[in-house]
């Protein structure tokens, strides 16, 4: 799958369908563009975590660590769960995980 070959002749729904898109896209990538939000990411792509095995994880500070996923999920990468007084957090869906894989290609493997 390649990307699709974008020229002048584009009719104007498809212009502002790209628009939109690129906004979805710039702001998706703003979010995981922090290094504690890539780690956390990193850590869900193997399963739902809670707050305090992330941040043991992370080596992180709970107020950190709330931080960056706050952020996650205002931008619809992460979603809470609540048990009792435990918050557990999940990918939302596919996306980050995905993403995380071509950034552990791009980055780690080998390395």
């Amino acid at each position: 799958m390649g990307l699709p070959v974008f020229d002048v002749d584009m009719c104007a729904e498809d212009m502002d369908k790209m628009a939109t898109n690129a906004m979805a896209a710039a702001n998706f990538l703003k979010a995981i563009s922090h290094e504690g939000r890539l780690m956390i990411l990193c850590h869900l792509a193997s399963g739902e975590k809670s707050v305090t095995e992330l941040e043991e994880l992370l080596s992180a500070r709970q107020a950190a660590v709330s931080q960056q996923l706050s952020r996650l999920r205002l931008e619809g990468l992460v979603t809470p769960r609540r048990e009792g007084k435990t918050i557990y957090y999940s990918l939302s869906d596919n996306r980050p995980k995905q993403i995380m894989e071509v950034v552990y290609d791009l980055f780690c493997r080998d390395s």
